[in-house]
């Protein structure tokens, strides 16, 4: 696996269709309210999203100051690149799984090596990192992937994605007017380093949104382990404000 996050970017192709209304009237309701607040009239049904943004980290006990880039491009995979803050250096690498292998390389001041990891558990992990992360591209909602389910209540929206042979089963928790609130599901993951991964309930509250090139989509969100349970407060580790996002 070679790609990078440029190439991953560059080599996608350029949307060819638009959106229109028409074409979300068989998508159960609150799916409908989500999509056509998401969604304007004419914005490309986009396959790839570049992603520029900063936030914070939770390494160990301490929250650090990141920035980063990301490429989410639904036919190949995606790439994830930070600069990470450690004290008066930092840590520079990359989270990706692309074209179904997933893989972790994080260096300090872009030598030392501190983590390296492949294989089957990184892979499906990232994976389903990449559906929660869907929530910045929604035109992929309106794909052969994409299969929208009855939701618990009027406030919810449920839809099951699939790539790479990982299913993931979200829940978009909607306000009034169709925006997102909240999204969870159950992720393959390692919540606690010292333990094996597992699955185990993942998510996060958005706190605002912003509309890039006719997608409105979440620009702050909170997310982590043990979403919607009382041990949220320990599983967090990811806080973002996105900065910028282009779509094609």
């Amino acid at each position: 696996m070679t790609s990078s996050l440029d190439e991953l970017w560059e080599s996608a192709p350029l949307a060819t269709e638009r959106f229109t209304p028409d074409r979300v009237a068989a998508v159960p309701e609150p799916a409908r309210r989500y999509l056509l607040h998401a969604l304007s009239e004419g914005a490309p049904l986009a396959q790839a999203v570049r992603l520029r943004m900063h936030g914070e980290i939770k390494l160990g006990t301490r929250w650090r100051p990141y920035t980063a880039d990301q490429v989410l491009r639904w036919d190949r995979g995606m790439v994830w690149r930070a600069q990470v803050k450690w004290g008066l250096a930092s840590v520079r690498g990359f989270d990706r799984v692309v074209d179904g292998q997933g893989e972790m390389r994080w260096k300090l001041l872009g030598l030392i090596p501190l983590v390296s990891a492949r294989g089957e558990d990184v892979t499906t992990s990232a994976l389903g990192r990449m559906h929660v992360e869907s929530i910045w591209l929604p035109s992929l909602f309106l794909g052969p992937d994409a299969r929208w389910l009855a939701g618990a209540s009027e406030e919810d929206a449920e839809v099951e994605l699939s790539s790479s042979g990982v299913r993931s089963r979200l829940r978009l928790g909607l306000s009034d007017s169709g925006g997102l609130r909240d999204v969870a599901t159950e992720r393959w993951g390692q919540p606690d380093p010292a333990l094996p991964f597992c699955s185990a309930r993942f998510g996060g509250v958005v706190s605002a949104e912003a509309t890039f090139g006719g997608f409105t989509v979440p620009s702050e969100l909170r997310a982590g382990w043990h979403y919607g349970s009382d041990r949220f407060g320990e599983g967090e580790f990811f806080r973002v404000t996105l900065d910028e996002a282009l779509y094609k």
